[in-house]
Parts: C-alpha cells; structure tokens; sequence
C-alpha cells in the first residue's frame, strides 16, 4: 500500500545503510508507534511524525523538501567528464591530494561495494561536517568544492603555488625523479591536451577505474605533464617505459671484445691465411710436391687378375 501510494505520488522512499533501511528513518523500540521520521532543516533535526511502519516513516520523509533534495541528488549520476565541465564552468577547481584512497580533498571512500561509496565531509566550525555519499569521486570532489571551506582550500593552494615555466617544471622533475612521458601529440606528452583560448590552456587527465580523471589546468605542457607523471598512473607508466627500454639496451662490451656483425670477418693474426675451395695455401721455400699416379689395369684374357701399379 505504502509503495503504491509512493507511486501516485511520484516519490521515492530513500534506502540508507542503517537499521531500519530507509533515510530519515530511526528505530523507536517500546513505542506503539516504533519508526521516527526526521530530518535536518536549519541545520536541526525536524521531527516529522511516529509511524508503525519504517515504510510510512520512509514516505513521509520522501514528501518532505529535504527528501525530495535527496532524491533528485541521487538521481542525478554525474560522470567524470560532466564533473569535470561543471566544476569549469562554475570555476571551480577539484582539489588533488595524495594522502588519500581518493584521490581529492575532502573525499573519503566510506563504504565500498555501496552504489555511492564515496563519503565528501569538509572541517568548519571546529567539527567535522558531513556533506553526502556519492556514485563517483569526481561526484564528492565537485561538492566540497562548491563549499566555503572548498572555495577557501583552492585559494590558498593557487596563492601558494604559482604557474611554473617550462624549465622550472623540468627542473622540479628531476628534483622529485618523476618522468615526465612524452608522446607522439600536439602537446608532446602523455595525458597531457591542449585547449586553445583559456589561460592556463593544458589540461592534464588519467584513466583511474576505467574512467577519466580530471587533473586540473596549467600553463605549461611540462607543468601538466609533472602533475601526470606525480600520480599512481604516471609513475607506473614511467615504471613501463623504463623496463622496456631497458630490455631494448644491448649490454656493455668489454673493451678487448669486438662486434661480430653479420657479414664482417674478424681480424686476422699475422701469418694467417684464409683457406677456400679450390685455393692453395703459400708453401714454404723448401717443400715439394709429391704426385702419386695410380694405374689400373682391366682384366686380362685368361681371367687373369686385375693389377694395379703406383708411379
């Protein structure tokens, strides 16, 4: 019945991972109504009513402004190029850390295996502020940076660092021994795009999970091919490249040792000749030749043997 009513009304009773299994819902043991409804409005708990089951609860809370917010968050899968077009056009930037399983700032993967594993919460007010679970990293990333806590992080980071030159990005790789990996594009290095009209026009992504994850803008081609090569993907890409190029290296020769080469005949010793077919070799000034002329006789009459006599 509840779900039928849902269905008049267009809603959707959201799931959660708690213990009753629906959003806004809480267990009331011992009351003749057990299942509470409740939100968070103003930045309080709104209490919406008991119930006497979690699916009225949940049907209440789905015809709320905040239930109805939730749905449409969770309807609205963003992928990892959307994101990234989004948090551009609203000039945001999707802060990059290394200290996490994620990748970003502000994002946690709270609960793997779960359609939306990956937790944003940012620190304002002295406490921990949770902000939503979302389908994709990319997802979270783009909410804490809409956030004043966000906005205030990327400040500080672009004030902090300023745009390197070709030769400072060179420099800086070979003080951290990232290798920045060229290719055969316009910009001349892997995961590294060139975009003509914006300020900082080189773009920087990598393939993470079978997706492609934004990196961020930069003003050089070698400024976007040091952040490539600082992620897990480009230092296992320059981990590939080494090995294969090492495996194409001959190993050293010692100094005594000569090529042989296909078709080259090695130096000769003094005294050495070479010996062929039908070719005879010097004789010294005091030898001869000793000729043995064999003749062979047919059988003669009388079946007398056959004889053969040595000159």
């Amino acid at each position: 019945m509840v779900w039928q009513q849902a269905q008049a009304e267009k809603l959707t009773p959201l799931v959660a991972d708690n213990r009753t299994g629906y959003f806004g819902v809480y267990p009331k043991p011992g009351q003749p109504k057990p299942y509470q409804a409740q939100v968070k409005r103003g930045g309080k708990l709104e209490y919406l009513g008991s119930f006497a089951t979690a699916e009225e609860a949940a049907l209440c809370v789905a015809r709320s402004p905040e239930g109805r917010t939730v749905a449409a968050n969770r309807a609205a899968v963003l992928t990892s190029e959307e994101v990234r077009q989004q948090a551009q056009a609203q000039k945001l930037t999707l802060l990059l850390v290394a200290a996490n399983k994620t990748g970003y700032f502000g994002v946690y993967l709270a609960k793997p295996g779960y359609p939306k594993p990956y937790q944003a919460r940012v620190w304002g007010g002295g406490k921990e502020v949770h902000l939503g679970m979302f389908a994709s990293a990319e997802e979270a990333a783009l909410c804490v940076a809409r956030t004043p806590e966000g906005r205030a992080a990327a400040a500080k980071r672009a004030a902090a660092a300023a745009p390197l030159t070709s030769e400072e990005a060179r420099r800086q790789a070979q003080a951290e021994k990232p290798m920045l990996l060229v290719a055969a594009n316009t910009t001349g290095y892997s995961c590294v795009y060139f975009k003509p009209g914006l300020s900082k026009p080189y773009e920087a992504r990598v393939k993470r999970g079978g997706k492609m994850v934004y990196l961020g803008y930069f003003a050089t081609a070698e400024e976007a091919a040091l952040c490539v090569a600082r992620t897990p993907e480009g230092q296992a890409a320059a981990g590939r490249a080494a090995a294969v190029e090492g495996q194409d290296t001959l190993p050293a020769v010692p100094s005594c040792a000569s090529l042989k080469e296909e078709g080259t005949v090695p130096p000769m010793p003094p005294g050495a000749f070479v010996k062929g077919e039908g070719v005879v070799p010097p004789m010294p000034p005091d030898a001869f030749v000793k000729v043995e002329v064999v003749v062979k006789e047919e059988e003669g009459s009388g079946g007398r043997p056959k004889r053969q006599r040595t000159l």
